[in-house]
Order: C-alpha cells, then sequence, then structure tokens
C-alpha cells in the first residue's frame, strides 16, 4: 500500500534516509583527508622561485669572490649594449681586411692581456707589425721588463720619474687634467704658470695617460694603476654614446682631442681586455671612421668636408693602428687612404712632407703662434715619418724614409729659451720615428734630444718634473701637455720596440 501525501518529510524519515547514505560519506571524507595528506607532503619549493629556508639562512656563509682589479665605477654594460658598440652602419667591405694588412692580422696577441710577448714571435728579426722585434717585450716594447734600453740612462730614468710625478700630483679628483686650472693643486704660494686653454682638457688628458701607460702603468698594474682608471673613466663620461665623439665639437681642436684620447684608450684596452673600456675604444674607433673623407684622410670636420692635413691624420693613424693590435674592428681602408695621402703631401726631391699639400709649412695662428718660425724644424715630416713604420713600410723598400730622415738630423733638438725653435710636438714625433730609423740618425738625434728634453725640465718649486710651454702649442695645451710630451719623449727608448731589431 501507498500512502501519497503533502506534508514535509518526518525526523523519522530524514534520519532513516541519512542512514543509508552513510557509508559513502564515510568514504567521501576518507578519500578527502587521503588527498590532504599528500598534497602536505609534496616539496612545493622545489616548482618555485624562492629560496628554501634553510637557503635564506645560510647566505652570509658564502665567501665574497675576490677580483684581480678594481671594480667598475659604473656597472658593466650588457651583452646587447656591447654589440650595439659595433656600428652596424659601417659598410662591411670597407672593414674587410685590405691586401697592406692581410699580412698584420695573424700576428696580434691572442693570451693574457697581461703577457705582453709571446715567445714564437720574439725570433723574429724583421716584421711589419709596430713594436714586435728580437727579444724587445713585445710589441708594446720593454716596458714592463724594467730594462729601459737604446740610450737610456739613470739620469733620464730620473727625470722621468720627475715628470710623472709632476703628472700625477696635477690631476683632477674626477679623473681628468685640467690644461686650464691644475695649478690649483699648487700651494698659494707657489703656483705653476702656463696655463692652457680649457677646451683641449679631452687632448691633455690623453696625452698624460700615454704619458703614464708608456711607463708600464695599466689599470691592473703599476705604481699608478689608480690613475690611469680614474683617468680613463673620466674619459668615458666624456663620450657622446651616439657618435663615439670624446667632448664636444668645439673650434677645430675637437679632432686632435678624441684622436689622442681614443689612443690611450686603445692602447689601454690592450692591456686590460675590459669588456667596458671595449666598448669605450670601439665607440671611439668608429667615430674616426665616420669622420674620415672618401677615399681620404682627416681634418677638422665631422661630417668630413673635404679637407685633409697631414697633423690631424698622424693621430688618427697611431688610434687605428693601436685599436686593429687591441683586436678592435678598424676600417683598414683608411691605412692605404692615409699612406697615399702622405705620397701626395711628400715632396719626392726633399722628402719634406707637408701640412696640407705638397711641401707646405706646419700650421699657425695668424696673430697667436705666426711669430714662431715653421723652417727651423720638420714637424710634418717627422709625422709622416713615424706614420709610414706604423703602416708598414721601411726604409729598404721605400728609400723616401731615408730622405725624411735626412731632413730631421738637418733640424735636431735645441731647446731655446725664448722657444723660437721649441717644438715638443716635432721632438715626440721626430724621437719615436727616429728611433724606428736606428743607427747614425738615431744616434744623432737621440744625442740631441736627451740634451733639450733634460736640460729644460724645470727642478724646483711646484712645477719641478714639469716643462715649461713655451713653444707653437703651449698656449693652446698648457704645462699639462708640455710636460706629457717631454715625459714621452724620454719613454722612447722602451716604450715601442723597433720594427727592424736592433739597429
Amino acid at each position: 500500500m501507498s500512502y501519497a501525501t503533502d506534508q514535509d518529510p518526518t525526523f523519522t524519515d530524514e534520519l532513516y534516509e541519512w542512514m543509508e547514505r552513510a557509508p559513502w560519506v564515510a568514504l567521501s571524507v576518507t578519500f578527502h583527508v587521503l588527498i590532504l595528506l599528500v598534497l602536505a607532503l609534496i616539496p612545493w619549493h622545489l616548482f618555485t622561485h624562492e629560496e628554501p629556508p634553510m637557503f635564506e639562512a645560510r647566505i652570509d656563509q658564502i665567501e665574497p669572490v675576490a677580483f684581480d682589479e678594481p671594480l667598475p665605477l659604473e656597472p658593466l654594460e650588457t651583452e646587447t649594449e656591447l654589440d650595439e658598440a659595433v656600428e652596424p652602419t659601417l659598410n662591411e667591405d670597407v672593414m674587410s681586411e685590405s691586401p697592406m694588412t692581410d699580412d698584420l692580422s695573424d700576428l696580434q696577441d691572442e693570451g693574457d692581456p697581461d703577457f705582453i710577448s709571446q715567445a714564437p714571435l720574439e725570433s723574429l728579426s724583421t716584421n711589419k707589425l709596430l713594436g714586435i722585434g728580437p727579444g724587445g717585450g713585445g710589441k708594446y716594447g720593454p716596458r714592463f721588463n724594467g730594462k729601459p734600453g737604446g740610450g737610456g740612462s739613470k739620469g733620464t730614468r730620473s727625470s722621468l720619474e720627475s715628470g710623472i710625478r709632476w703628472l700625477v700630483d696635477h690631476q683632477d679628483q674626477d679623473g681628468k687634467w685640467d690644461a686650464d686650472g691644475f695649478s690649483k693643486h699648487d700651494p698659494s704660494h707657489d703656483r705653476c704658470d702656463g696655463l692652457g686653454e680649457g677646451e683641449h682638457d679631452i687632448g691633455v688628458t690623453g696625452l698624460a695617460l700615454l704619458a703614464l701607460l708608456g711607463d708600464g702603468n695599466t689599470t691592473r698594474e703599476g705604481a699608478h694603476s689608480e690613475n690611469v682608471s680614474r683617468g680613463l673613466q673620466w674619459l668615458r663620461t666624456q663620450q657622446d654614446p651616439d657618435s663615439g665623439l670624446f667632448g664636444e665639437r668645439l673650434g677645430h681642436s675637437y679632432m686632435y682631442g678624441h684622436a689622442i684620447a681614443a689612443l690611450a684608450m686603445c692602447e689601454a684596452y690592450y692591456f686590460s681586455k675590459n669588456p667596458i673600456l671595449r666598448s669605450t675604444a670601439q665607440r671611439a674607433v668608429n667615430f674616426i671612421s665616420r669622420a674620415r673623407n672618401p677615399y681620404g684622410v682627416w681634418r677638422y670636420s665631422s661630417p668630413p668636408d673635404g679637407d685633409q692635413d697631414t697633423s690631424v691624420t698622424g693621430w688618427m693613424v697611431l688610434a687605428l693602428r693601436s685599436a686593429k693590435d687591441a683586436g678592435l674592428k678598424v676600417d683598414s681602408a683608411a691605412f692605404n687612404d692615409a699612406l697615399a695621402w702622405i705620397d701626395e703631401a711628400t715632396d719626392a726631391g726633399t722628402g719634406r712632407v707637408g701640412y696640407d699639400s705638397v711641401g707646405s709649412a706646419s700650421s699657425r695662428i695668424r696673430g697667436v703662434n705666426d711669430h714662431f718660425p715653421t723652417d727651423r724644424t720638420e714637424c710634418m715630416t717627422a709625422v709622416g715619418l713615424l706614420s709610414r713604420f706604423f703602416l708598414g713600410q721601411d726604409p729598404v723598400e721605400h728609400p723616401i724614409l731615408l730622405r725624411h730622415a735626412d731632413l730631421l738630423q738637418e733640424a735636431l733638438p735645441e731647446w731655446n729659451p725664448d722657444g723660437m725653435s721649441n717644438d715638443l710636438y716635432y721632438w715626440y714625433y721626430g724621437s719615436y720615428a727616429m728611433y724606428q730609423m736606428g743607427g747614425e740618425h738615431w744616434q744623432r738625434w737621440n744625442r740631441a734630444m736627451k740634451k733639450a728634453v733634460l736640460d729644460s725640465q724645470q727642478r724646483d718649486g711646484s712645477s719641478k718634473g714639469s716643462w715649461d710651454p713655451i713653444g707653437p702649442w703651449g698656449h693652446a695645451g698648457g704645462r699639462v701637455y708640455s710636460t706629457a710630451l717631454g715625459v714621452l719623449c724620454l719613454e722612447v727608448y722602451f716604450r715601442y720596440a723597433r720594427i727592424l731589431g736592433g739597429r
């Protein structure tokens, strides 16, 4: 019998129904409890980026990593930034090796940059990579082995150290050398005179760095490694990251300043292989490539305007040669075009190299330094001669180098109190060019250069160790300029090894 009713279920009905379901409820509860237990046992920290509590408690027990050089003042660039430093806009055909330089590329050092020479190369008696000679201490000469030679002496060493000390004492804390403000480092009662012009801070800082690098100071070693590091860091802060130019486009001097700073940066990178310096140096080299006249060389403008001269070109050649030796990307076509320009500017009969045309005199500024004679020195000939050596020529195959050297031998260095025969710019280029010539040319030049440079160095007061800037370009670079060049002259015995061995 069945009953139909519209009344709500009674308590007895509900209890009976629940008891019928009870076994299934129990099973469900048991199943869910087991799932929760399993989930609790899973090591969920392995599936997240958070470190487990045990590791966090042990971080302070990790020993710090020791670095072999001071940490950079700024963070390292990322790999993307380093790749962007090599300008993709440069013509890859231009960047390829020219026939003239193919024989040089295989001789670059590949090992630890602190090892300056490679044993197999030291057995060569002649090669075309500047600075590598028989047992000469590598491409940058014996500057690191403590054995300066070829005319150096204890007196030369003492004067050299005095000059470097003056430079170190007159470096600003931020790393630069201040062309018109260096005397702030002197006591008020004995301030050095010979201030230069502020627009040349880039150039004189580059020259001072070259002087320190030339005596074996790098970012890693040497008594003045910290000064080198600070100077390079300041140059980095002055570089336009887009164009690669050091400093600003002021007047006619900024191309000189950039070339000298680029030379110092490339040489410093050669020794350190620091990626920060690499990116800075490569940008500087890229600027040099873009500033060159098509199928020509350089002068005062970037973008180039067609004007060319030997003086700016000489510094650019040194910078590009140093960049190539350091393994940077270089517009190798520039080497052939630089040689073509030097040939074009050379008077084949006399051997004289001109400033902006065949046999033309060195540059002077009307009303500023045009009272300095141009017929008492052979500055552009010295630039041309050293450039030819850097570009792979030698006197045996190219007799014009002998005619260049003969002219320099007729205009030996001579210090004059009135400054009329003083030209440290000429003495610098001439010393390095004649050292490469060797033989009688070098011996005669060396005797005259040592007397002129050593006798004119200051020996008292705040100016002790420096050189008075009394020459054609002393008004521009001031005492820092003249002192850096004086030091570089005294480093000629060991800064670069001879291309053709000991002669």
